[in-house]
């Protein structure tokens, strides 16, 4: 929100500059983004009146001006101006004046000279000339009384300052300037001058029917008739300058008094032509299908979740946003009526940006309007409207309409001064609080050390006991608030031996040659029905971008945008991990601290290898990344755990190179090469392999546990077993290590590794030989060949009987 510094200090007036001031609001909460002049710097610049106008002899475009600036001297000045007329109040430059550049820091100095022969003695200036506007159409006309030979500067009041401030959603309260004059009077203690206007006198019974048909919509509708005005009345320079500087072109008087009320009071408003109002006005929800054109000649169809103002023709406005265009008024407009209203914020909010607009009215209501005021602006429209466009004899002005139906409650809050101190951390009397809250208009009743407060009708952002103490230490000062180490007591605390931290999975991650990544966990639908089959994602009500639409459920996506952007760049290897939450619905999760009723947010780490398994170099040829390069990784990141890998199908993999991850009997996660299907819609040459495990399962380690070391000499025993093709290997070493754990003569056996994969001469079609290496040892002495070939037997024996397997001759 911006203002002119002048416009304040008419309302509070501090014994502070402009530095001080600016300081003191950002201090309290009301940030200032920035403070600009008024105008660049210029001199010597008088109001002056034009005498006499004469055709130049020697060019058409150009008049000799016979000027009087207040000095005593008539001044002849040549100009070129198209609008230059005889008694013309305007602007003169005389000799010696500086005029603004376009560069900064530099200043034209006007001379006396002559212009095709003929002497002048100084310039009539346009606005742009001083950079004042950008209006270049002719030199600027001044008003008939504008005071002779008065400086510029002190006339148009440009030694003034534009504040642009920047408000939290919680300070609706100052998106006026009565509300940050409001602040600064409490901060200062200076007087605060409010703008009130005595109660017009009513001369005339005219009164529209308007009917409240949703008072959840609208609590409270203030309206009142006038009569008879002049709407191509000018409006003052006084009120043209301070909405200019405050970011509002000037339209019309009647415009212009409306946005004058908004901005000095903060309650919006509109006023309607009367007589193209057909019948009375009614507030309601819209209707699906109706339809209304805007001040900004923008169409736009409404609902049942839109509020709307409606005559017996048509929509005539838009509930709280913006007035439609068929009633507005206009220069021919004799009849008006002025309608100040409380909207529901709840039921404003989010409707203008449902049409991607947002105008200065939504912005106030929807985060909350003094609804106590709408009488008061309405009688201060009406004082101006008479003041700026009344007819004498002819404007009159009808009674009051103030509908009140539903007005927010105003709840008492409890503030303990203990409750304060220990928050703000300074020592705080009852009398410095009653103070406080004295200065800030806060009623209050007093019980001890307790404060109940009720909240004014202007504050919606009062409604715990911790908005009271934010408003103590605004208004004591932050910077009085002493900066002091917190008090309390430090406990070491031991890290449990069995839990790893997520920097050291981060650290063994970049070991393993991959870099983290940080994605956004909010992803396109589409990438949750190609990586999860997710037809029913969690959506979000209000995405940053249509692409970020729902919540992902796997980090498979983000994983592979991550490789396609970083391959547009010319990266041809790449290796990314990411640790991070997914979102997925779980009726049997319950609201706590850290969830959320209905949905569950596990953790987990997620990693793709895409290109060469190694950089290029000259001691080994190039090979593409596989499954098993990452297989290997992944039983690097959980050891000593035995991680067990068995088949499994996954939207996301290739049908055949997929695996599921078991540790301790659990399921923690999925490996897998890319679906090819994916790998040509997204573009990638060659198939990236991923995987994606809960971080709960890698964090958890267990204790290591003293084993005492054999000191003889293992065993090595070769075995071929002819199986199924269809077997898979795992169940296979399962059996093996089951055989091991359940026969006493099998214990000796310390690893089994397969080696080879065999099929063709020899074995079925539907056969295939697997190549063992068995490690066998001892701690207590030298094995003896009967010891292992017992072993042996046991184990082939365990698997020819269960799986069907044979020793390959």
């Amino acid at each position: 929100m911006q203002f002119s510094e002048n416009w304040l200090r008419t309302l509070v007036n501090p014994d502070l500059t402009t530095d001080e001031l600016s300081h003191l609001m950002t201090m309290s909460g009301l940030e200032v983004e920035g403070i600009t002049p008024a105008a660049r710097p210029f001199s010597k610049i008088v109001v002056a009146k034009v005498l006499e106008v004469a055709k130049h002899p020697n060019a058409d475009r150009l008049s000799v001006c016979q000027v009087d600036a207040g000095t005593g001297t008539i001044l002849n000045i040549v100009c070129g101006a198209p609008n230059v007329r005889p008694g013309m109040m305007t602007g003169c430059a005389l000799i010696g004046a500086e005029l603004p550049t376009e560069e900064e820091g530099k200043a034209f100095t006007i001379k006396k000279g002559k212009l095709r022969g003929v002497e002048s003695n100084g310039m009539l200036c346009s606005l742009r000339e001083l950079q004042l506007s950008e209006d270049h159409s002719g030199i600027m006309d001044l008003p008939e009384n504008a005071p002779l030979g008065m400086d510029l500067r002190d006339y148009l009041q440009l030694e003034d300052s534009i504040f642009d401030i920047k408000l939290t959603p919680n300070k609706a309260d100052c998106l006026s300037l009565l509300g940050v004059a409001r602040e600064i009077s409490a901060l200062t203690g200076a007087k605060l001058n409010r703008p009130v206007s005595e109660p017009a006198k009513v001369t005339s019974n005219d009164k529209l029917p308007v009917k409240v048909e949703a008072p959840d919509l609208c609590g409270r509708f203030s309206g009142r008739v006038i009569k008879g005005i002049n709407a191509n009345a000018p409006t003052p320079e006084w009120m043209k300058q301070r909405l200019e500087r405050s970011g509002q072109r000037s339209i019309s008087a009647i415009v212009d008094i409306s946005n004058y009320v908004m901005l000095e009071g903060g309650q919006p408003n509109h006023i309607y032509d009367l007589d193209k109002i057909d019948g009375g006005l009614t507030i309601r929800w819209g209707k699906k299908g109706e339809k209304v054109k805007l001040l900004n000649d923008m169409t736009v169809e409404v609902d049942e979740w839109v509020g709307i103002i409606a005559d017996n023709t048509a929509v005539e406005f838009l509930g709280g946003i913006m007035g439609g265009d068929r009633t507005s008024v206009s220069s021919d407009t004799r009849n008006i009526y002025i309608e100040v209203a409380f909207w529901w914020p709840d039921a404003i909010r989010g409707r203008a940006r449902r049409y991607n607009f947002s105008t200065d009215a939504s912005h106030r209501f929807e985060r909350g309007v003094d609804f106590n005021a709408t009488v008061t602006a309405l009688e201060r429209i009406t004082a101006l409207v008479l003041e700026i466009c009344g007819v004498e004899g002819e404007t009159t002005v009808g009674p009051v309409d103030d509908q009140i139906l539903s007005l927010p409650k105003r709840d008492p809050v409890v503030l303990r001064r203990e409750k304060a101190e220990k928050v703000i951390g300074i020592p705080l009397s009852t009398e410095q609080i009653a103070d406080i809250f004295t200065r800030l208009g806060l009623s209050f009743v007093q019980n001890g050390e307790d404060f109940t407060v009720t909240p004014p009708s202007y504050r919606f952002d009062i409604e715990i006991e911790e908005d009271l103490i934010e408003e103590i230490a605004r208004v004591y000062g932050f910077e009085n608030i002493p900066a002091l180490p917190p008090v309390a007591s430090n406990v070491m605390r031991i890290k449990p031996e069995n839990m790893r931290s997520l920097f050291s999975i981060r650290q063994q991650m970049a070991d393993l040659d991959y870099q983290e990544v940080v994605n956004y966990s909010f992803v396109e639908e589409e990438w949750e029905k190609d990586f999860a089959a997710n037809d029913n994602p969690i959506r979000l009500l209000n995405p940053i971008a249509s692409q970020m639409s729902v919540m992902r459920s796997t980090m498979i996506g983000n994983l592979v945008a991550n490789v396609r952007f970083n391959l547009n760049r010319k990266f041809s290897r790449i290796r990314l991990f990411e640790i991070g939450g997914v979102f997925l619905r779980n009726d049997k999760v319950e609201n706590g601290p850290l969830s959320v009723a209905g949905y569950e947010q596990p953790k987990r780490l997620a990693a793709i290898a895409y290109g060469l398994v190694d950089e290029e170099q000259w001691g080994q040829e190039d090979r593409q990344v596989d499954f098993f390069d990452v297989k290997a990784d992944l039983e690097a990141m959980f050891a000593p755990k035995e991680v067990r890998f068995s088949k499994a199908s996954h939207p996301a993999f290739h049908p055949g190179r997929c695996a599921a991850l078991e540790v301790d009997g659990q399921k923690v996660g999925i490996l897998g090469e890319l679906h090819p299907s994916w790998q040509h819609k997204y573009d990638l040459p060659h198939a990236p392999v991923l995987f994606e495990v809960d971080i709960s399962a890698l964090q958890t380690v267990d204790v290591p546990v003293y084993t005492e070391i054999s000191r003889f000499q293992p065993v090595i025993r070769d075995i071929a077993l002819v199986v199924d093709s269809s077997m898979p290997v795992q169940e296979i070493i399962d059996r093996f290590y089951k055989e091991k754990d359940n026969n006493p003569l099998c214990n000796i056996m310390q690893a089994i590794v397969l080696f080879d994969d065999y099929r063709g001469k020899g074995l079925d079609a539907n056969e295939k030989s697997l190549a063992f290496r068995i490690t066998l040892q001892d701690i207590n002495g030298t094995l003896q060949d009967e010891v292992v070939e017992t072993a042996v037997n046991a184990l082939v024996s365990a698997v020819e009987k269960d799986l069907g397997a044979r020793l390959r001759a």
